[in-house]
């Protein structure tokens, strides 16, 4: 089954309005009717031209239709998105035009079947609203205690003349504690509205860090570097350290070394358990700048018989 652009078939803008899309329906019906038409193919283009203005005349199925249409050109092969059919509740209706002739199979997937006998009524089209999904980027501090936000959207609907505009709406937002990086929220009812009366879908924000200037996340440990002095590694010391929860006392024992990780336990994230903070050593060697500096590290190199590249030696 290929997929048809209904709004080219009609020669219109997605953006046109209903009466934009009304003219253009009455003048290729005109054209195309097989009564008056010479074209070789007029009764296939006028069955078209009834098609497309059946699934875009209403505001409903015209929303519907564009809410699957997304992405699609004409002519590629299309399937309808797996329970697509179990969203729709709506009643049979007539076809348009008075030919008699079923619409094409693309039509009847999205939208059901045609039928023209007696019993036939009219009905609207009932549907759930698509979902939506954004992103939300919050603080480290804002993920370990919770905190509230205010969410601007842009998003997409139909005014009173038909025309797809930008609608923009404020959301207040809960971020729970303890949420970590790629976790969704979801706000029920806040995606596309239903058509027909239909439930409106959700809206999922995937949360995202903002970055710190001293951690980084992965799941809920957070990671920083911690520089440290040459006699810091080497004799050990006690510094302060500071926390999303406050600053603790950390111990670094003698003979540390560069990318050596000490673990703060519990004070991640907070969770069940809570993830845990790793301060990563980095030793920073002063600079040889005043002649006593130089002094001590001659004395050093000669008085310490100390190799720190064994591994290069021949064995």
């Amino acid at each position: 089954m290929q997929f048809k652009d209904y709004y080219k078939i009609l020669g219109v803008d997605r953006g046109a309005s209903q009466d934009e899309i009304k003219r253009a329906y009455r003048k290729l019906a005109r054209k195309f009717h097989p009564d008056v038409s010479k074209e070789k193919d007029a009764e296939a283009r006028f069955k078209e031209v009834n098609e497309a203005n059946e699934a875009l005349k209403d505001p409903e199925k015209r929303r519907a239709y564009d809410q699957l249409a997304q992405g699609f050109r004409p002519g590629e092969d299309f399937t309808p998105p797996p329970g697509w059919e179990t969203q729709f509740d709506f009643g049979d209706f007539a076809a348009a035009g008075g030919d008699g002739g079923r619409f094409s199979d693309f039509f009847e997937a999205l939208f059901g079947h045609a039928r023209h006998a007696g019993g036939a009524r009219s009905g609207g089209l009932r549907m759930a609203g698509a979902d939506q999904s954004a992103r939300l980027r919050v603080t480290l501090e804002e993920a370990c205690h919770g905190g509230h936000r205010t969410l601007t959207l842009q998003v997409p609907g139909l005014d009173a003349g038909g025309h797809t505009r930008l609608q923009t709406r404020n959301l207040k937002v809960n971020i729970p504690r303890g949420i970590m990086q790629g976790q969704r929220i979801r706000l029920a009812g806040q995606g596309q509205p239903g058509i027909g009366g239909g439930p409106n879908g959700d809206l999922y924000l995937e949360v995202e860090f903002e970055p710190h200037r001293l951690y980084r996340a992965e799941g809920r440990d957070l990671y920083m570097n911690l520089k440290i002095a040459p006699w810091e590694a080497a004799l050990g010391a006690s510094i302060t350290v500071p926390t999303i929860g406050g600053k603790v006392e950390l111990r670094v024992p003698p003979g540390s070394q560069s990318g050596q990780q000490l673990r703060l336990k519990g004070r991640g994230l907070p969770g069940r358990p809570p993830g845990d903070l790793y301060a990563v050593l980095q030793v920073v060697t002063p600079r040889a700048e005043t002649p006593a500096a130089r002094s001590l590290y001659e004395r050093m190199r000669a008085e310490l018989p100390f190799n720190p590249r064994p591994e290069l030696e021949a064995p």
